[in-house]
């Protein structure tokens, strides 16, 4: 029997481990820079916890029961348990509170094909306390800040408003609301077309699905929908934000009003970080404002505004091997020491520990014994270790480089 991992998961090699490595500090650079500290949440939660009040499906947990037959699950995300840990555990700390993670997550398949993944790499930040038009643009033009740190110049924002679409579906008779957010979603004309609506809703279905496109023209479309002073309002601060990016210069925005999210819990802007490839267009990430998801934590049940966004390591990986070169080797060993006798052991590993306590990092590996000279050599070659310390049982040691 050859044993594999489990169908959906995969084990990270070195070469993947530092491959993944590179990117990852290089966002947690940025993240630092701009003052977000890390948080770790438990990767086992309760269901309730998961599920956000209903904004995230049962069936896209992967489910488990412990001994007290507690319902339990993997995170299929981090949102909702930063949301629950911060409310609890950070309960009285200073807000705004700036958060970052790094972290794997587990999402069932929705086709159940073999071999599907089930888990995936994400790192992302959660800016809590802050609300308004300042928090919005900090985490979109944090985002432009990282995808330049990794050297990606074909990118864009897909920016919704999920406050604007939630309410301007209000109008459509409640029975077929889910199947006209679906239709939008999936950007389905055919379903929309054939639903039992009057002429005048289901005109409003297709100027709904369209709202996408360039920023001027999309807000001329929604002006045409007799806005009620709400969803006026929610547009006005929406125009706010596009002219304080645009300030920025040049910031590659799409404005797709249409954008309905896979997890239900936003409330304010949405957005997807999508990148350009050859093979197509890739998403890189996703995020956006969630003001009532925390109160469901929240013992006294207060309201906290919240904001974030997640990228995803494997697409990013992806979009950056097509343009920018990672790490094609391990780290090499720099140094390899050699015990010439058993009476050199200890001499041996002080002279090792002496390297290692060099200001800077240096990689020292310790030759295990029974090897010749020539096959210990070798060794050295096939791993790029530079040089090769041998030390006699006096402590004498003779250095050799390895070309």
């Amino acid at each position: 029997m050859v044993y594999q991992p489990p169908a959906g998961a995969r084990d990270l090699l070195p070469l993947d481990v530092a491959q993944k490595r590179w990117i990852e500090e290089r966002l947690q650079q940025i993240f630092h820079r701009w003052g977000y500290h890390r948080i770790i949440t438990s990767t086992l939660e309760r269901m309730d916890t998961l599920m956000a009040g209903g904004a995230i499906q049962r069936q896209a947990v992967i489910q488990l029961q412990n001994s007290e037959d507690e319902e339990l699950g993997l995170r299929p995300e981090l949102t909702a348990s930063i949301a629950r840990t911060a409310v609890t555990r950070m309960a009285g700390a200073t807000l705004p509170q700036r958060l970052y993670y790094n972290a794997n997550v587990f999402q069932r398949p929705q086709d159940y094909r073999h071999n599907q993944p089930q888990e995936f790499y994400q790192a992302g930040v959660e800016l809590l306390g802050g609300s308004g038009l300042l928090a919005d643009a900090e985490v979109l033009l944090l985002i432009a800040d990282c995808l330049q740190a990794l050297s990606l110049n074909r990118w864009h924002i897909i920016l919704g408003e999920a406050g604007i679409i939630r309410s301007l579906l209000e109008v459509f008779p409640t029975h077929l609301r889910n199947q006209i957010r679906h239709a939008i979603a999936h950007l389905d004309r055919v379903s929309i077309d054939n639903l039992p609506l009057s002429e005048e809703l289901r005109e409003r279905a297709r100027i709904i699905l369209d709202l996408r496109g360039k920023s001027s023209d999309v807000l001329q479309k929604i002006s045409s929908l007799d806005l009620d002073p709400l969803q006026q309002e929610r547009v006005n601060n929406l125009k706010s934000l596009l002219e304080l990016l645009e300030n920025r210069g040049n910031f590659p925005l799409i404005l797709d009003l249409s954008l309905i999210q896979t997890f239900d819990y936003y409330t304010g802007i949405s957005f997807e970080i999508v990148s350009e490839t050859e093979t197509g267009a890739r998403v890189l990430g996703r995020g956006g404002r969630y003001d009532q998801l925390l109160e469901l934590y929240h013992p006294q049940g207060q309201n906290i505004p919240g904001i974030g966004f997640v990228f995803f390591i494997e697409d990013l990986y992806q979009a950056i091997s097509d343009s920018v070169q990672l790490p094609q080797t391990i780290p090499a060993t720099n140094w390899l020491v050699v015990a010439e006798s058993k009476s050199a052991y200890a001499a041996a590993f002080a002279y090792a520990q002496k390297l290692r306590d060099s200001a800077h990092l240096v990689r020292v590996e310790m030759d295990l014994g029974a090897k010749d000279a020539d096959t210990i050599r070798q060794y050295a070659r096939d791993r790029s270790i530079a040089q090769i310390a041998w030390v006699k049982s006096d402590c004498s040691t003779t250095i050799e480089s390895i070309i």
